[in-house]
């Protein structure tokens, strides 16, 4: 009797640190661990594709500073799509002169672990390599949440001459169904790093930007 009681205490005390360590992970959800990613360090540049696409042309960015985990990244590009342009017109940082457009302060996390955003109220992570699918981040305060739509573990997206995994994380934009985005989806890579965001449309189209770094994790 003495051994059965003993053995119930100990289930019932695993299940009590398992029901723990789930909620402690739920209240982290919004916590980016994980040492410094080299993707993050000062001189790394961030560029997407040679060819224009969806009136998107010479995107590119740099990290001009890393404070305290922070990499602060200055952007470019040429942007002709009046809707896209629409999109990013209230960003944090984001100036428009014609089809030019300027982003300057725009602070991120990279860590081996994942990407946080740091700026506006779309502040919050982006993506944890480790994450499953309907694993979910906070959005800033505004209720919102990123949810985890896909995680393939094998090798089949193309990226460049390369075949990768990829773990993709879904939204819905902040503000920007009036000029016809249905959801945004942030496509990364545990070595990569980001490297794609699609936009979906309201008319039922998409499109998928591809983003490359000088570096890796």
């Amino acid at each position: 009797m003495k051994k059965l009681l003993i053995l119930l205490l100990s289930i019932s005390i695993g299940f009590l640190c398992f029901s723990c360590e789930k909620i402690l992970d739920k209240e982290d959800a919004d916590e980016l661990k994980g040492e410094q990613s080299p993707m993050g360090e000062v001189g790394t540049t961030v560029t997407s594709s040679s060819v224009e696409i969806a009136g998107v042309s010479n995107f590119s960015a740099v990290v001009s500073k890393l404070e305290s985990g922070i990499s602060i990244y200055t952007a470019t590009a040429k942007v002709t799509n009046t809707l896209l342009k629409n999109m990013v017109a209230n960003f944090p940082g984001v100036t428009i002169d014609g089809d030019n457009v300027t982003i300057t302060d725009m602070k991120i996390q990279q860590t081996k672990e994942g990407i946080k955003s740091h700026t506006g109220p779309g502040a919050g992570v982006l993506v944890k390599y480790d994450s499953e699918v309907g694993d979910t981040y906070p959005i800033g305060n505004t209720g919102k949440e990123r949810k985890v739509v896909s995680k393939t573990g094998v090798d089949d997206y193309s990226y460049g001459f390369l075949l990768i995994k990829t773990i993709q994380v879904e939204m819905e934009p902040l503000g920007s169904k009036a000029v016809g985005v249905d959801k945004i989806t942030f496509i990364a890579n545990h070595r990569f790093g980001m490297v794609g965001v699609k936009v979906d449309f309201d008319d039922q189209t998409d499109v998928t930007f591809p983003i490359y770094s000088s570096t890796e994790n």
